[in-house]
């Protein structure tokens, strides 16, 4: 039996590194693919405010005032980005209440999904539906006594 057909898995060399893991691929994937203008701002800005938001859940949960910091430097850069009014809007709002109680977070995060949906591809839809989600069952888990 020579390596190629060994049966024990392969091993990571002691130097080797972990593979990362990167939230919102599609949105940033969509970035990355969209033209220079409205999408690429669009896709840019919202996923700036879904990492904002993916902050916000129990398994990152930063503390509250490194959040509202975060959530102003977002509304800062997002006051200067060139995005239609409706998801400016929509966007702001969400930036600006994940800077706060995680309360208010769903039906910013619903508004922004509906304002962003015509300039998102399937699977950064789909991530945006998949982080309501979570907050839902997160939101869900603070309401059980």
């Amino acid at each position: 039996m020579n390596a190629t057909q060994s049966s024990l898995p392969p091993t990571a060399p002691p130097y080797g590194l972990s593979t990362p893991i990167f939230r919102f691929r599609a949105l940033a994937s969509l970035a990355g693919r969209a033209p220079l203008g409205g999408p690429r701002e669009v896709a840019l800005a919202t996923y700036l405010v879904a990492r904002l938001v993916d902050d916000c859940l129990p398994t990152r949960e930063l503390p509250l005032d490194a959040r509202a910091e975060r959530s102003s430097a977002a509304r800062n850069w997002l006051s200067s980005v060139a995005l239609p009014a409706t998801v400016r809007v929509a966007l702001t709002r969400l930036a600006e209440v994940t800077g706060a109680e995680a309360a208010d977070i769903a039906a910013a995060l619903a508004s922004a999904i509906s304002a962003t949906s015509t300039y998102l591809d399937a699977g950064a839809r789909l991530e945006l539906d998949r982080l309501a989600q979570a907050l839902a069952r997160t939101l869900h888990s603070l309401v059980r006594p």
